[in-house]
């Protein structure tokens, strides 16, 4: 990933953002569809209810907009040196309080090809969850809290 010294300009067909509100998948895919795009892959993470075998009841998400939109606005450009078929790039996650069930990260990647869509789809949330500012509060059924960055995260979380 190059580095964030300088100040990344967005493509003009992706889109990005930090949000309070719900994320829909059908919007994402939307903002992903493009008449050349022969596929459309999208992940997206969801709140579950354990994490290493411990019980959560929910997630509460903050990010540094700000250093987080750069970040998404690097890993499409990123993209687009490696990938140069893809059509669109959509990364929304969420912050405030997530409850069990609840969608907290989007990605979506449109390309005329599948392989390169999956592929892309990878490098975008594995560099998110290395690169973005954005931190979880996991709330744990025992009552019990902690702070961690996702960065953090291994495989077990999110």
């Amino acid at each position: 990933m190059s580095t964030l010294a300088s100040v990344v300009k967005p493509h003009s067909k992706d889109c990005f953002a930090i949000h309070f509100a719900p994320l829909s998948l059908t919007d994402i895919y939307a903002k992903a569809d493009d008449p050349s795009n022969g596929a459309i892959i999208i992940m997206s993470g969801t709140v579950r209810n354990q994490t290493g075998g411990k019980g959560v009841i929910c997630l509460e998400y903050q990010a540094y907009e700000p250093m987080a939109l750069q970040v998404f606005y690097q890993i499409a450009a990123d993209i687009r040196q490696k990938w140069s078929d893809v059509n669109r790039v959509v990364i929304y996650h969420r912050i405030g309080r997530l409850e069990i069930g609840e969608i907290s990260v989007l990605v979506a990647v449109g390309c005329p090809h599948r392989s390169e869509a999956f592929a892309a789809c990878q490098y975008a949330i594995d560099t998110l969850k290395h690169q973005a500012p954005i931190w979880k509060k996991e709330h744990w059924q025992d009552g019990s809290s902690t702070w961690v960055s996702i960065a953090a995260c291994d495989n077990d979380c999110e």
